[in-house]
């Protein structure tokens, strides 16, 4: 059985799970030399090597022991030709060409720890940006000495680390039961090296999040190096996500979808919610969340499986934890997207839509934008998934988001969509159905601010009509909202028409009765203040051409523009 894993001080490898984790803390290379003399690179080619699987051939350059193999490379460098005494150079390139592709289908991350010097806050960028640039150029130099010439094209991919972290510890008050997680390193800063392209061993949610009457802090036994907390802000929730290492490819995924708190909002800061993804799974476990009242906060815990690779477990647990707190304190939770259009007329409109996974939120939107001619000037994102209504103390409903980026399914987009920056995206198994793209959307500012609601839909993807229905009553309204009807696509484990509580299975499905009486409140006040609340038939799930979409699609603009 083949090694996959790797695990110093200085550098960490799963091939398992495809991540990598570079401490340039603990080792650096300052030049090629260097690092063919290091022990990482020796562990890197030791993987490699196993990971052939040849049968032995004595004259074949991957059949040589690490050792020997970093020999000759060694050999190669100075130019002392006794290194094809024994190998073919064009075998030992074709080794390399190899090894090089090896190591980087891995996620590399380049972690440096902060150690209260400006000069490392500063400099981290710089050092991850000089380390791919020696792994480049020590490939290139082999590279060219073995095949006789120079390259005339050279591409400049990253070629040492996909992205870099920052870490350090943080005095928090932590509270009494919690201390296992006193030495996990916080994440400060994040550099990402778009468009990344990862890749994880599931790619579908299954199920929801359940209650369980005990604390997942006491399973916890993480340790310094393979755990790392990422400190979001969640709308206005402070959350600590804490992952396992093996999740690398989740963690880094988080700078793209939630605003990365800074260390002023972390520092002397208890966090509303804390997850812990990635515990020992022991028998039976499955996804589950924690109330601790004594201490206010909310606990949710993932295990450590290979179907929960996939980002949505992550993204759906951090967002139920939101959901549940903004409950208990009032506020609605809204499973939608919510667009600010600015029409050619001079109007701005606020829509939100609303609908559980696949029920043609996204699509309405992109539909919008095809028949839109030119009656559109702008469409900004306020929110692409999850959101919440809240009572102001005005008495008004306004509505606020909870993410900055969208985890957006890839057949959901197309050119016309309203987001203009797909080459800084974070690409999950884009070769896969269900493939997805993480793109920033808006600034958390802008997030968080109280937006007024001029209309709010639901998304009917399993009615025949077409167009545009506007409800005559709040008791009408809430039927169909609270029923949460759909027919289920295959974003999830669900097949056929389902219903769930307010279409929301994070947060209010787990806290029905406590939901139902902030339902009342906001459908009573908009409906007082005579606020556009219907319905748009998406079709999808039955009919998957565009007419019945677009044709309902202009219904809505027209609304918007003229009432």
């Amino acid at each position: 059985m083949s090694k996959t894993k790797i695990q110093t001080p200085s550098l960490y490898v799963n091939t398992d799970r495809g991540v990598a984790l570079l401490n340039l803390s603990k080792s650096y290379y300052k030049d090629t030399y260097s690092l063919a003399n290091s022990a990482e690179l020796l562990d890197i080619i030791k993987l490699y090597l196993e990971s052939k699987n040849l049968e032995y051939d004595d004259d074949a350059f991957d059949n040589a022991s690490p050792e020997e193999y970093i020999k000759t490379l060694k050999k190669v460098l100075i130019d002392d030709d006794s290194a094809f005494e024994k190998y073919d150079p064009k075998d030992i390139l074709s080794s390399v060409e190899d090894l090089y592709s090896f190591y980087r289908s891995l996620l590399r991350v380049s972690v440096i720890t902060y150690n209260n010097s400006q000069i490392a806050g500063k400099e981290f960028k710089h050092l991850d940006a000089q380390f791919n640039s020696l792994i480049r150029e020590s490939y290139r130099v082999i590279e060219e000495k073995l095949q006789g010439f120079p390259n005339q094209t050279y591409r400049e991919v990253n070629a040492g680390s996909n992205a870099s972290m920052l870490v350090q510890q943080h005095d928090w008050p932590i509270p009494a039961g919690y201390d296992q997680l006193r030495d996990i390193d916080f994440i400060d800063t994040v550099m990402l090296r778009p468009p990344m392209m990862m890749h994880t061993k599931s790619n579908k949610r299954e199920g929801v999040f359940s209650a369980v009457h005990e604390n997942p802090i006491k399973r916890f036994k993480g340790e310094q190096g393979q755990w790392y907390c990422y400190p979001a802000k969640i709308g206005e929730s402070l959350a600590y996500i804490y992952f396992n290492v093996d999740y690398l490819v989740n963690g880094i995924a988080l700078s793209n979808l939630f605003q990365l708190a800074r260390p002023a909002e972390v520092a002397g800061h208890k966090p509303d919610l804390i997850l812990l993804f990635g515990l020992e799974e022991t028998e039976g476990m499955v996804s589950h969340y924690y109330h601790d009242t004594e201490n206010d906060i909310w606990v949710g815990e993932v295990p450590y499986t290979d179907k929960t690779t996939y980002f949505g477990y992550m993204k759906k647990m951090c967002l139920t934890l939101h959901n549940l707190h903004k409950i208990y304190t009032g506020s609605l939770p809204i499973h939608g997207s919510m667009l600010r259009v600015r029409f050619t007329n001079g109007k701005e409109k606020n829509v939100v839509f609303f609908g559980d996974s696949g029920a043609g939120k996204s699509e309405s939107i992109e539909a919008m934008q095809e028949v839109a001619d030119d009656k559109i000037v702008e469409m900004e994102t306020i929110f692409d998934d999850m959101g919440s209504f809240t009572l102001g103390e005005d008495g008004e409903v306004y509505a606020q988001g909870t993410e900055t980026g969208a985890f957006v399914r890839l057949d959901d987009l197309s050119s016309a969509v309203a987001f203009n920056n797909m080459d800084r995206g974070v690409y999950l198994n884009p070769e896969l159905s269900n493939a997805r793209v993480i793109i920033p959307a808006d600034t958390y500012e802008n997030v968080i601010q109280h937006h007024k609601i001029d209309m709010w839909v639901y998304a009917n993807n399993y009615d025949d009509e077409v167009g545009l229905h506007r409800f005559d009553n709040e008791e009408e309204a809430k039927a169909v909202f609270v029923a949460g009807k759909r027919k289920a696509l295959g974003t999830t484990d669900e097949v056929g028409m389902s219903t769930t509580f307010f279409a929301n299975p994070f947060g209010p499905v787990q806290e029905e009765e406590k939901t139902k009486p902030i339902i009342d409140k906001v459908f009573k006040k908009l409906f007082e203040d005579k606020v556009y609340v219907g319905e748009v038939y998406t079709h999808l799930g039955n009919d998957k051409s565009k007419e019945a979409l677009q044709e309902s699609a202009k219904q809505l603009l027209n609304v918007l523009m003229n009432e």
